[in-house]
């Protein structure tokens, strides 16, 4: 396979095929985020994406899971993404999904006839980075998006039959903002029920405007303590039946994982055994992207 610049998946296409069908991320600019900062977003020609199926049709016996890279794969013509997964069904005739990421902005631009038919077409679900529900931190993380876009755009791809998952990002308003953070980031997750949520928890990276802000003081990071009190204000706040909650990533201090609503008051309980000094939480030096 071949493969420009550093490539980034969700943890769950750990064992995914993963082709390139863009470059790098549409929107780019997140002051919290340090990904695609090596290349310019670029669509990749047709021709070698089609071309890498081809290969990796000689080089795999089984390839079960398709993820389409880079950061925002949606968003390139739709006509151009029909050949593509009409490929991968002709090539891969046991492929049981593919997935891919996708901005507020790119399902915002695909009509909903495109995405039911993205979705006959073998695209079984994307992935959208929410961040917040609060518009206070969104715009100084410059996500580019209010609330009420990103949730529009949520619930688009729901009702047109593709699956969802959705993060968010624990700490990202500091501790001026915990509040509001947490009770808007569930209220945007309760609008769209979807399938997946999952939480990380903010890691500050170099190179980014973030990283900057707090070397001058101008941004402040929450404890240990107060991630997990804001995490527990978040889980108390979710009224989202049936959606898979995960807070496993490499970032977050706690594991936390169950279905909702039935494990809620599970969850809070672990929670709170990790807030009464009961669990051990994942030391700092272990934290990664």
């Amino acid at each position: 396979m071949r493969y420009f610049g550093s490539v980034y998946r969700p943890p769950s296409e750990a064992y995914s095929l993963i082709v390139q069908v863009t470059y790098g991320c549409s929107h780019n600019t997140c002051a919290f985020c340090s990904m695609y900062k090596e290349k310019h977003f670029a669509l990749r020609p047709l021709e070698e994406v089609l071309e890498d199926f081809e290969m990796a049709r000689k080089t795999y016996r089984k390839v079960g899971r398709v993820f389409l890279a880079d950061g925002d794969a949606l968003v390139r013509k739709a006509q151009e993404l029909y050949v593509i997964l009409d490929r991968i069904r002709e090539l891969f005739p046991e492929c049981e999904r593919v997935t891919c990421y996708a901005s507020p902005s790119s399902i915002q631009i695909r009509t909903e006839e495109e995405l039911r038919t993205l979705r006959e077409k073998g695209l079984t679900m994307v992935y959208m980075g929410l961040e917040s529900g609060s518009d206070q931190v969104l715009q100084k993380m410059n996500k580019g998006h209010t609330a009420a876009e990103i949730i529009a755009a949520g619930q688009k791809v729901r009702r047109c039959g593709i699956a969802l998952s959705v993060t968010a990002i624990t700490g990202l308003g500091g501790p001026e903002l915990l509040r509001e953070h947490a009770v808007e980031t569930a209220r945007a997750f309760n609008a769209m029920n979807p399938e997946y949520i999952g939480m990380l928890t903010l890691m500050v990276e170099p190179g980014t405007p973030l990283y900057d802000w707090v070397r001058a003081g101008q941004f402040q990071l929450l404890t240990t303590q107060q991630v997990l009190e804001e995490t527990k204000l978040l889980v108390e706040q979710l009224d989202t039946p049936g959606s898979v909650f995960r807070m496993n990533h490499a970032s977050n201090y706690l594991n936390l994982r169950g279905t909702l609503n039935q494990d809620r008051e599970a969850m809070l309980a672990e929670v709170q055994r990790a807030l009464d000094g009961q669990t051990e939480l994942k030391p700092e030096g272990w934290r990664a992207l």
